[in-house]
């Protein structure tokens, strides 16, 4: 009979190579990229870059645009959180990713060195000298600011009886009577959108509406009933609702809530800083993949064109992260 083959012992192990360290080309840097920003959008491109094993640093400069609202909504699994709450569960599932870290610094100067970028930073309560880092990419997730029309009590109301977008929060007040702020054609944007919402919507203008006769006889086909008289002020509840529109004339409009559309700046100037391109609006440009007109430089999130939603912003930054993991990747990997 032929020799038979005796079969490896259980022990005996198969012998490779040691494994080659990972290597990148170029000078090294603190980190691998600094998210600047640690709301939805912030913190969702720190989870996808913690997950590809990148490190990271996540300035957090402060509370985020939507502190005031009781919720955030149309946010799958977490529709009606309150926006501090789904901050600390962000960060919770954040912990599991030794590479990320996440520190209360605001971010005052990017500056491009060679291979990369050198980021300033303060302490988020303006204590103490700005600290260098540097980092071989950027991500820009700092938001907008919102600069509400000069309608008194407005402020006092932001986020609860005062709200700027009905996917947000129009179910909340829905069937109940509203109230839609606006001129021209954001005024007749706003006041057709909102009508879906409830069938008792007026349009205030606080002045001339300059909506051309046609908007104004599409608003009155929809319910939408169109009001010029000057507004003395917003009157609300001590937990924030609206009560009613005070008129100068003495009159009283009830309202649930009140819907508008207000201006918005960025929250910081970096992006201006490293020279990115900037919309007419005034958003920072990004290509198809969230970077900036400025190699190396991502951004994410309200500052940038489009729908300002928090699952939306979360979305962007995911990508972006992705996007810019994989630029990386083929630089490491020539």
């Amino acid at each position: 009979m032929p020799a038979t083959r005796s079969a490896p012992a259980a022990t005996d192990q198969l012998a490779l190579p040691a494994p080659r360290p990972r290597r990148s080309r170029g000078p090294q840097a603190d980190y691998d990229v600094v998210v600047v920003g640690a709301g939805a959008a912030g913190l969702s491109a720190a989870l996808t870059l913690g997950r590809a094993c990148r490190r990271v640093l996540v300035c957090d400069g402060g509370p985020p645009r939507n502190a005031p609202s009781p919720g955030v909504h149309a946010f799958l699994t977490r529709d009606g959180t309150p926006p501090a709450e789904l901050l600390r569960l962000a960060r919770e599932q954040l912990r599991p990713y030794e590479t990320v870290q996440i520190q209360p610094l605001r971010v005052t100067a990017v500056s491009r060195q060679r291979g990369g970028f050198c980021v300033s930073a303060v302490a988020a309560s303006d204590e103490g000298p700005a600290v260098p880092v540097t980092a071989r990419r950027v991500v820009l997730c700092t938001g907008v600011v919102d600069e509400l029309p000069p309608l008194p009590g407005a402020a006092a109301l932001w986020g609860r009886g005062v709200l700027h977008c009905p996917y947000c929060h129009g179910w909340e007040v829905r069937d109940q009577p509203l109230a839609v702020y606006g001129r021209g054609k954001t005024g007749y944007g706003l006041g057709l959108l909102v009508s879906r919402w409830s069938p008792d919507v007026v349009l205030l203008t606080d002045g001339p509406a300059g909506i051309t006769p046609h908007g104004l006889a599409r608003l009155r086909a929809q319910g939408v009933r169109v009001c010029e008289d000057s507004i003395a002020g917003l009157v609300g509840t001590p937990k924030g609702d609206l009560r009613h529109v005070l008129f100068r004339s003495g009159q009283k409009l009830p309202r649930a809530a009140l819907f508008l559309h207000a201006e918005q700046r960025q929250r910081a100037d970096l992006a201006q800083q490293l020279g990115c391109r900037i919309t007419q609006t005034g958003a920072v440009w990004t290509d198809k993949n969230g970077q900036t007109s400025q190699p190396g430089i991502y951004a994410a999130g309200d500052l940038d064109p489009g729908p300002q939603q928090a699952i939306i912003a979360a979305a962007e930054a995911s990508w972006a992260a992705i996007k810019l993991n994989e630029g990386l990747t083929k630089e490491e990997c020539r």
